[in-house]
């Protein structure tokens, strides 16, 4: 018997030249592993407070939720393996036309949105509710990217004035539904990424400046996010019930948790299985549980900064590394949610919250990350993207 060529042990020869074949010899297949991780632990999650989340709904299948997020994250699987398989020019493509249907439907939603908790976010489609919001997101980071290489150049673009028409008009419809939450994690990406892109630290700072005031602003006009303000401040002269549910849940969980399915959180509070499911997951099985997603949301962005960096073209290194910021800030902001560190902001976990829209764009905004850190001929002649970068300065 012949012994076995080391080639036999992948899935594909480095010969193999067929889409799927170059496609898995060029993908980051650690990032990939990392991501179905995330995937597997959500519907995990899912099944653990499905039961409770129907029960609380009346709705008779115990596993709703849970069958409902195998199909989103199956779903979010096959967009994240679809477009890392993007050359560059039709992720820019891609980004442009989602974008466009993004802000076509946001601006819809006043007259055929679904309006729920006191905002109209979402638009139902066949018994599915779609958040345009969330698919704008990387696109919008996209197309940022793409204006400021653009006015790198130097051949007359106006990069820098585009990429703020491209950022305001979203903003404008997002604070009209309201949704301060999105507003802040867009307005935080958008400024790395013009950070980023060599753009002055003056500017960044002006910018900075302007979103402080602006998000104090909100506190001021907008009356829900004055509640959610003075209940985080003043915790005890409101109801802060979600919020001490789950400390309560953490600190029961200890090291280990209570075990699968033992967990008492999820029968007490409605967002158990949405914005607080990181919660339900350290009930039932510990620290090391909250600890291993922590771990593995920070070995997403790291690896994904650390190889955008090495890109050499200035538009690649700036749209994929906005893209993990995205990630990041967005796991950041539910994961201090959890630890009751900022106000509640109705954000979702990246692939562990229930939520069709949210896995589907999470699915959508990694693999165009995925697309632009592939390795193909010259994308890491390491020195070049830096720079270029700079031609701002």
């Amino acid at each position: 018997m012949t012994a076995a060529t080391p080639q036999a042990t992948h899935a594909f020869a480095r010969s193999d030249r067929s889409v799927i074949g170059v496609w898995w010899w060029t993908v980051d297949r650690w990032m990939l592993g990392v991501v179905a991780l995330l995937i597997a632990i959500g519907v995990v999650i899912a099944f653990a407070a499905s039961p409770a989340a129907a029960a609380r709904m009346n709705i008779g299948d115990p596993f709703h939720f849970a069958v409902r997020q195998c199909v989103f994250a199956a779903a979010a699987a096959v967009i994240l393996i679809v477009t890392s398989m993007f050359d560059v020019k039709t992720v820019k493509r891609s980004a442009f036309f989602i974008w466009l249907i993004a802000i076509a439907v946001m601006v819809a939603l006043p007259f055929l949105g679904h309006n729920a908790k006191g905002a109209t976010r979402w638009i139902e489609l066949g018994g599915f509710s779609l958040q345009p919001s969330e698919f704008m997101k990387p696109a919008l980071i996209v197309l940022v990217a793409w204006m400021f290489s653009e006015g790198q150049k130097g051949q007359g673009v106006p990069g820098v004035s585009i990429a703020f028409v491209l950022y305001l008009i979203p903003v404008a419809l997002l604070l009209m539904q309201p949704d301060v939450g999105q507003t802040v994690l867009i307005t935080a990406t958008f400024g790395a990424v013009f950070w980023m892109a060599g753009v002055p630290l003056s500017w960044v700072m002006g910018l900075g400046v302007v979103a402080v005031a602006g998000l104090g602003s909100t506190y001021f006009l907008l009356p829900h996010v004055a509640a959610r303000v003075d209940k985080f401040l003043q915790p005890d002269k409101a109801d802060t019930h979600q919020v001490d549910a789950a400390r309560v849940a953490q600190a029961a969980g200890g090291l280990f948790g209570r075990g699968p399915g033992e967990g008492v959180l999820k029968r007490s509070i409605p967002d158990a299985h949405t914005d607080f499911a990181l919660s339900v997951g350290a009930e039932e099985f510990g620290l090391v549980f909250l600890m291993l997603v922590v771990t593995l949301f920070t070995i997403i962005v790291v690896r994904g900064l650390y190889r955008s960096m090495k890109l050499s073209d200035p538009f690649e290194q700036v749209a994929a590394a906005g893209l993990f910021v995205l990630v990041g800030l967005q796991a950041i902001i539910n994961v201090a949610v959890n630890l009751d560190m900022i106000p509640t902001k109705g954000m979702t976990l990246p692939f562990i919250s229930y939520g069709g829209s949210s896995m589907l764009a999470m699915g959508l905004t990694l693999g165009l990350a995925l697309a632009l850190t592939r390795r193909r001929p010259g994308a890491y002649t390491v020195g070049e993207g830096l720079a270029k970068a700079g031609a701002f300065a």
